[in-house]
């Protein structure tokens, strides 16, 4: 007697290609198919007979939430085989509405799925027992809502009475119906993004005025882009310009205070330029005091020092005020450094008189 051989699929443990088509690589089983309860699915099952599950549906724009249900259906079991029903144009049109994305499209989606190992194209609307015997599915892996559709109020009813249903959660927050609202809600937006990218208004049935608005607007928000960044780039200019007026302002009173400090260390009271003089100059100890007196009023003008709201008038005519006793008469200069230093003395003798 010939033995019976059991030639099932494996999963797949590559994904450097598509998941193959139900018609190309059907399982053909000659050994009886031993049916499973999920208790013994759950326990695991040897490595030539992977439990066998089924996901059905539309899946057009497919999405993170049809992902996330194609991940559970997968993970079930220790051992599966995930079997993937995309429903044909007809049916769904026929049941459920128009879609974006042709069947083609569809069935392409779902082969590119890392969790899909099979995609059983024009899939039933409704699942009956010569369908589930010829694919010899284990389990029917869907959301636990009913379903009702075709006339029934659960297409999935007699599945679940019959024990092979196992539920996968919705994701929430995302679905077909929720990305084609965003779409409609803005049509403008969108219209507009591929008038800009080189569609054509017929291409998206845009009337002849709406075109005109449409390419308006853009070029309206171009403007308000490029004024945008003219209003960034003036913003960072102004910083710059802040920014270095600071510094030049901070070096320029380091410098004044070197030049003044530098000037106080040289004609000071106690600088080095009087001392330099004493020594030149034979009459030492009076010109010594001369510049410390000609020091202390140039240090009291760079330093005055406030005068009281109510300071006694001197009786001297207010018209003309009298020469300081140390400026020197321009028509004649004294002719020698002899002549000078006579000069500064009487200059000196002249203040002590007047005290």
């Amino acid at each position: 007697m010939e033995e019976l051989e059991h030639t099932c699929p494996q999963p797949r443990l590559t994904l450097t290609a598509p998941a193959p088509f139900a018609d190309e690589t059907s399982c053909q089983c000659r050994a009886p198919h031993e049916k499973l309860t999920i208790a013994q699915a759950r326990l695991g099952t040897p490595v030539d007979r992977p439990v066998r599950v089924y996901a059905d549906g539309i899946f057009d724009l497919f999405h993170s939430g049809h992902a996330r249900a194609l991940m559970q259906a997968k993970t079930l079991f220790p051992n599966s085989y995930l079997l993937v029903g995309v429903c044909s144009d007809d049916l769904t049109h026929k049941f459920k509405g128009f879609t974006v994305m042709n069947e083609n499209e569809r069935y392409e989606a779902l082969r590119h799925c890392r969790y899909v190992d099979e995609v059983i194209r024009d899939a039933p609307w409704t699942l009956t027992p010569e369908f589930l015997e010829k694919h010899k599915i284990d389990f029917v892996a869907h959301d636990d809502i009913p379903y009702s559709s075709a006339g029934s109020d659960d297409v999935y009813k007699h599945i679940k009475e019959a024990g092979m249903f196992v539920p996968t959660q919705r994701t929430e927050g995302i679905s077909t119906s929720d990305i084609i609202t965003r779409i409609v809600r803005d049509y403008d937006v969108y219209a507009r993004r591929n008038l800009q990218r080189g569609y054509t208004a017929k291409e998206l049935n845009v009337s002849f005025i709406n075109e005109k608005k449409y390419r308006f607007q853009n070029q309206v928000d171009k403007m308000k882009e490029k004024v945008k960044n003219v209003e960034e780039k003036s913003k960072e200019f102004v910083y710059k310009v802040e920014e270095k007026s600071h510094d030049l302002i901070q070096k320029w009173e380091e410098k004044s205070r070197e030049f003044i400090g530098n000037f106080l260390e040289l004609f000071g009271p106690d600088g080095a330029w009087p001392s330099i003089a004493c020594e030149t100059n034979p009459s030492a100890p009076a010109e010594k005091q001369m510049f410390q007196e000609r020091s202390g009023r140039m240090l009291q003008a760079f330093s005055p020092r406030q005068s009281p709201n109510s300071s006694p008038t001197r009786g001297r005519s207010p018209s003309r005020s009298p020469s300081p006793p140390w400026v020197f008469n321009k028509a004649s200069p004294p002719s020698s450094p002899k002549a000078a230093s006579a000069s500064l003395s009487s200059m000196s003798e002249g203040d002590e008189d007047e005290k």
